[in-house]
């Protein structure tokens, strides 16, 4: 059954779908998306909705596309502005020159999905063609805003750039956010559609959110069997599952060829690198996030710069487990994917599974995962018999004070000293730190073939793990590059793209976030009067590039705030550069970025002294006794702290003395574990308060990005706070 609907109006064509009290309005506050020679188009109706299937358009149909990829893609399509350049313009452009490349190669492999997807580049470019194509037939049009609410898959890659082929923005987001959170992204960013990722959790929006706001259509991703109508919520609202969209874009596209046969021509507007690609709402740690405006251009600079720090090779395999919606595994996405990578989906659960099963090259995570993996480590070393233990241990032990020594010698041990080291005493250094390593290597050597191979075996990264979103903690970091995994920290914000800095392989400096991003300039300012500072001095982290963000959406204050006019990007982090040394222990380190905290988690004391929480905090994290914990202290005379423990390992010391497990007795025994561990600290905790329930997401004190939730935290037990002081 078809419809024909009219329209006179010379701005542009308006299709009105009505059903009950919904209407589906396609219009474009730009000007006119579609323009035909008769003033009609033609509607199918589906089971679930209806599509806009131009089966007589005309001559013309004017409409946003991604030049490079869409021009070559069918032969005579002509652009409005004429440009006859190659180079890549908008992100979805990457697609055509992967296909050409690297073809039958396997792109991206999804195993945990129902039902299973292996897709090879030729496949997915395909795959994303045909969604994009769909989407524009249910009336999805330049510049809007489409809400893709769903967590890390293939189909999520697919969504994410099928929505940017067609000029539109997408506003991303995890299922793990909020209700509340969800709606505030939703409403916010003016949202017309709606893409979700399961069936559970669309249940859960159209409880929560659907009956809220207005939706255009809704698009389901995973489980193609699921009739929505049967939810209330859901019975005036257009759905379609991710098959119907793609079949019908596959049907467009053929229909778009016919024409091209017939002589008749498809005028389009090519997306430019400065138009808006995608809306990020920040998981800040605290208050309700700001919509992050990345550009084209902003995204490209990642695409275009990320090799010189992961230098990939085709065919090199990639474990995802990041969400895809955080802009750190998005641009990593994006990037490894023009270089002929396979890229296989995991989560948590089976994190530890399939890096012994694909033994991956690179893993790109953040700190907590390679904590998580530490940790792993480190029980199955404690589990193992008292000699196997006491081996074990010792070996490590070595390897630490080798790689020390041979981080010395090869110049790459940092310092925070602006003066030139003597060359007398830099000959001496050099002469003790080769004669400690030489002496050391045998049994590094030994230690190598007989522990740390079976490591590997087990965890892959046989070249590089990439951390970023986080401090990684120095013990962590150190103990990885003893046993030989290379982690290479980096650093950025979603407002950067996110890469701003990171180490290169080459030059792995520890303790560092390495030195900025091509055609990136970082800089130290004084706190408090914004003046440039010297190296080695703290201050505000500053950061200017290409890859610096459009603005905050609907936020011009938020924007002037962290924009200057010269464009430089107030980071809001306390960090130093390494000063320059032409010899010495520190010769390489020069111009490398040192992060030491966010300044607004500084906690200032009533004896007016500023201590920065991380520090602390990551050398209590060191304890196998402690799961999580966060400093507090503001406006208080002496530091205190709130702590989670690992209630395994807990008991498990209880039960070795034979003593009775209490409140009382485990309070001592963690004030004594923190006062051990951060005894080399500039500021000691003082009272502890003992918390049961971990900080997690779903509890509202973590970030979907598992950043603690620090004012959530000292909110909620204010209370016990407010008792600990007394």
């Amino acid at each position: 059954m078809a419809t024909r609907i009219s329209s006179s109006s010379s701005f542009g064509v308006h299709l009105i779908q009505r059903r009950g009290p919904a209407a589906l309005l396609l219009s474009s506050r730009s000007g006119p998306s579609w323009t035909a020679s008769k003033p009609w188009f033609w509607i199918r109706r589906r089971r679930s909705g209806v599509a806009l299937c131009c089966a007589e358009v005309g001559y013309k149909v004017k409409r946003k596309c991604s030049k490079f990829l869409e021009e070559r893609e069918i032969a005579g399509i002509t652009t409005v502005s004429g440009s006859g350049s190659h180079e890549w313009e908008s992100v979805p452009d990457i697609w055509r020159t992967s296909a050409q490349k690297y073809g039958d190669r396997v792109a991206v492999l999804d195993p945990y999905h129902d039902p299973p997807s292996k897709l090879t580049y030729k496949q997915l470019e395909e795959e994303i063609f045909n969604f994009a194509e769909g989407l524009r037939q249910i009336g999805t049009l330049p510049e809007e805003k489409i809400s893709l609410f769903a967590d890390n898959s293939s189909r999520w890659l697919v969504a994410d750039q099928g929505i940017m082929v067609t000029g539109a923005i997408n506003v991303v987001r995890g299922a793990r956010s909020t209700d509340e959170e969800l709606f505030q992204i939703y409403t916010h960013s003016e949202s017309v559609g709606l893409i979700v990722d399961d069936p559970k959790f669309l249940k859960r929006l159209a409880d929560s959110l659907i009956p809220r706001v207005k939706v255009r259509y809704v698009v389901l991703l995973w489980d193609d069997k699921l009739n929505a109508s049967e939810n209330v919520a859901m019975k005036d609202i257009p759905f379609y599952t991710y098959n119907e969209i793609t079949e019908l874009g596959k049907e467009k596209r053929h229909f778009l060829v016919e024409s091209l046969d017939e002589g008749k021509k498809i005028e389009f507007e090519p997306i430019k690198p400065d138009d808006v690609a995608t809306l990020m709402y920040t998981s800040g740690t605290s208050g309700m996030p700001k919509g992050v405006m990345l550009t084209h251009r902003n995204i490209l600079h990642q695409i275009n710069n990320l090799w010189e720090v992961v230098p990939c090779q085709v065919g090199d395999r990639f474990l995802s487990m990041l969400p895809s919606w955080h802009a750190y595994e998005r641009a990593c996405e994006y990037f490894i994917f023009t270089h002929g990578i396979e890229q296989v989906y995991t989560n948590v659960n089976y994190l530890k599974q399939d890096l012994k099963q694909y033994q991956p090259q690179y893993l790109i995570s953040v700190p907590l995962v390679y904590e998580t993996l530490y940790s792993s480590i480190q029980k199955q070393i404690s589990a193992s018999s008292t000699g196997r233990k006491l081996v074990a241990l010792t070996l490590i032990k070595i390897s630490l004070l080798y790689m020390e020594a041979k981080r010395i010698y090869e110049g790459k041990a940092l310092s925070k000293n602006p003066r030139e080291p003597p060359l007398f005493f830099c000959i001496l250094d050099w002469l003790f730190a080769r004669l400690v390593a030489v002496t050391l290597f045998p049994l590094h050597f030994l230690a190598k073939k007989l522990l740390y191979s079976k490591i590997h075996s087990a965890i892959g990264i046989s070249k590089a793990g990439i951390s970023g979103g986080g401090s990684l903690p120095m013990h962590i970091d150190k103990f990885f590059e003893a046993i030989g995994v290379k982690v290479q920290n980096g650093y950025g914000l979603t407002e950067t793209s996110p890469v701003a800095a990171c180490r290169r392989p080459d030059c792995n400096v520890l303790g560092t976030v390495g030195p900025p991003m091509k055609h990136t300039e970082i800089k130290i300012v004084e706190i408090e009067t914004g003046e440039l500072v010297t190296d080695g001095l703290k201050g505000i982290v500053k950061i200017r590039g290409p890859q610096v963000m459009k603005g905050y959406y609907k936020n011009k204050t938020s924007t002037e705030a962290a924009l200057d006019r010269d464009g430089w990007f107030n980071t809001g982090d306390i960090g130093w550069i390494a000063p320059k040394h032409a010899i010495g222990r520190s010769s390489l380190c020069g111009g490398m970025l040192v992060l030491e905290g966010r300044a607004k988690d500084t906690i200032v004391l009533t004896t007016g002294e500023n201590v920065e929480p991380a520090e602390i905090e990551e050398a209590a994290m060191r304890s196998s006794l402690i799961q999580q914990i966060v400093v507090i202290g503001q406006d208080q005379r002496r530091l205190g702290a709130i702590v989670v423990p690992n209630k395994d390992e807990v008991i498990s010391i209880f039960l070795e003395k034979k003593e009775e497990l209490t409140n009382e007795k485990v309070l001592k025994l963690l004030n004594e574990e923190v006062r051990t561990w951060t005894a080399g600290c500039a500021f000691q905790i003082g009272p502890i308060l003992v918390v049961d329930e971990p900080f997690r997401v779903d509890n509202g004190l973590m970030t979907p990005t598992m950043k603690v939730r620090r004012d959530k935290v000292t909110a909620q037990y204010s209370d016990q706070i407010t008792k600990m002081y007394k």
